[in-house]
């Protein structure tokens, strides 16, 4: 698409226009455009903190034996009050911490609807088509699409926030194969992340440069794609309309 960018080469497509004319300081690690990634999530408002990464064999950065989620996770217990927008946090960081992944925390600034590869495409095909405004989305090799949404509550308004209880937690992911909504007390891998395997990676399909949606305007057309890829997989072969 003319209007992403981190596409499948990590180079792909087009920055925001406060990222244009940005280079990397001489000597930063930055591999392929890490750095200037993070920082346009940063600008647009999705808090970060670091994550473990890929280790040889399948494994994770941390120290903890058969961890669940390797590379999926963040490095700090206390991932969610060091979380920030901070530039000058994250560069630091990203220089000091040259493999780590970084996760954002959701329920702050924004949700993410997290939802199967394919259904994802689908979705957005359909909402693009429609033309109803889509936010940031990343898609990940482990067959995922994320939607980045407006969060349903803020600190300032505590009794509008839903619970990710409700929805799943981010190490229970294989209970929850359809749609999943990150929300206060959960989080996500940002792009430009890597995961365990042979060039496994979360990548941005729409860029942060994207303003948020309502998460709402896209729940009809993410619910209806899972049900339809989750019928199609319980019952192959057979067509099932859309909703329209």
């Amino acid at each position: 698409m003319s209007g992403t960018f981190g596409g499948r080469s990590g180079r792909q497509g087009k920055l925001s226009q406060w990222l244009r004319g940005r280079r990397p300081k001489e000597g930063a690690a930055d591999d392929g455009g890490r750095e200037t990634l993070l920082l346009a999530a940063a600008g647009a408002g999705l808090p970060l903190a670091p994550a473990a990464h890929p280790a040889p064999g399948y494994r994770c950065s941390c120290d903890r034996i058969g961890c669940p989620t390797p590379a999926r996770h963040p490095v700090s217990f206390a991932w969610q009050t060091q979380s920030t927008t901070d530039r000058a946090q994250i560069e630091r960081w990203a220089r000091h911490q040259p493999q780590a992944n970084f996760i954002t925390a959701t329920g702050m600034v924004h949700d993410v609807l997290d939802v199967p590869l394919e259904a994802g495409r689908e979705a957005l095909q359909r909402l693009l088509g429609a033309g109803i405004e889509v936010g940031p989305v990343a898609e990940s090799d482990d067959g995922r699409m994320l939607f980045f949404t407006l969060t349903r509550g803020t600190p300032e308004d505590e009794d509008e926030w839903w619970p990710c209880e409700l929805d799943c937690h981010p190490e229970t992911m294989d209970e929850h194969p359809g749609l999943r909504w990150h929300c206060r007390g959960s989080y996500v891998l940002v792009p430009p992340a890597r995961l365990p395997g042979d060039d496994q990676r979360v990548r941005w399909v729409r860029g942060p440069e994207h303003a948020l949606p309502d998460p709402l305007s896209l729940l009809e057309a993410l619910t209806d794609a899972c049900a339809r890829h989750g019928a199609e997989a319980d019952h192959p072969g057979t067509a099932w309309p859309l909703r329209h």
